[in-house]
């Protein structure tokens, strides 16, 4: 029984302010919870029948979970050249995905906490055939299209109800409540974990009788970016078409291919906020 983690940070049980993921003194404290949140997932998962597990940090610059603070019986992928970015090293081996400290999308609930969609410089909405999507659900289809169930999703109360809407069957569970982007009703970490390791093992003691979350090909992105000069730079790639001044889609036969393009796509995005060659002298 193989379980595979996608660790992010804006859902981790504590966080409430964007500062906290960005002053290094508060961003250290919170490197810690999410790495505790991360271990409670891992417990529960073993405690549920896992005999495998995987994580992927999946925040920022994907480099975030400490390794020596780890529970040693899971593997991490760190690190943040990754062709399937907070997926990187999932497959059809696996039995089940969970999205540990994820959050709300871009443009969802006004009180999501911290929510963005992948990139909060760059993307503004996403669309997968025509479904807004979020990160989680986004990923979820991924992990569907290799077989793979998704079973657990922590963070607040508003971002678990927008991904039940999608994946009805996941196991939610709620380490605080949200009262704005930047503000939430926090509950203690040491109860957040103990809601996360029994929500975690009930997933997987339930991972087979939940249902991939699939979506049929071909794949369409439409992905509106928050400025018309990220948009405009993506359609260097000639299957990028644009369909407004900040808007852009594209088509793939696969969803594996159209993910791995999306994101090249928002690579290029992020990179053309200030100009692709702003910083190059040479």
């Amino acid at each position: 029984m193989k379980i595979f983690i996608s660790a992010d940070m804006e859902g981790i049980s504590g966080v409430a302010t964007n500062m906290q993921l960005k002053k290094n003194d508060e961003y250290q404290r919170f490197r810690k919870l999410m790495t505790q949140d991360v271990n409670a997932a891992i417990a529960g998962a073993f405690e549920g029948g896992a005999t495998e597990v995987t994580v992927a940090d999946g925040h920022g610059n994907m480099s975030n979970l400490l390794v020596e603070e780890l529970d040693e019986r899971a593997r991490l992928v760190s690190g943040n050249n990754r062709v399937l970015c907070q997926l990187s090293g999932l497959d059809e081996s696996f039995d089940g995905i969970m999205f540990v400290g994820h959050h709300g999308r871009e443009a969802g609930s006004e009180r999501a906490v911290i929510s963005h969609t992948l990139a909060g410089v760059a993307v503004g909405e996403m669309k997968i055939n025509g479904k807004i999507v979020g990160e989680t659900e986004m990923n979820a289809g991924a992990a569907g299209s290799f077989g793979v169930p998704a079973i657990l999703a922590t963070g607040d109360d508003a971002y678990v109800e927008e991904v039940m809407e999608t994946l009805p069957d996941i196991e939610g569970a709620v380490v605080k409540y949200a009262v704005d982007r930047f503000a939430a009703e926090l509950i203690h970490p040491v109860k957040a974990r103990q809601i996360i390791r029994e929500k975690a093992m009930r997933g997987v003691q339930r991972a087979k009788e939940i249902p991939p979350y699939t979506v049929e090909g071909p794949i369409t992105f439409e992905i509106e970016f928050k400025g018309p000069n990220q948009a405009l730079m993506t359609t260097t790639l000639p299957t990028v078409e644009l369909i407004g001044p900040k808007r852009i889609q594209f088509t793939c036969e696969d969803y594996i291919t159209a993910y791995k393009h999306m994101w090249g796509v928002v690579i290029i995005g992020m990179a053309a906020t200030n100009g692709v060659l702003g910083h190059a002298n040479a």
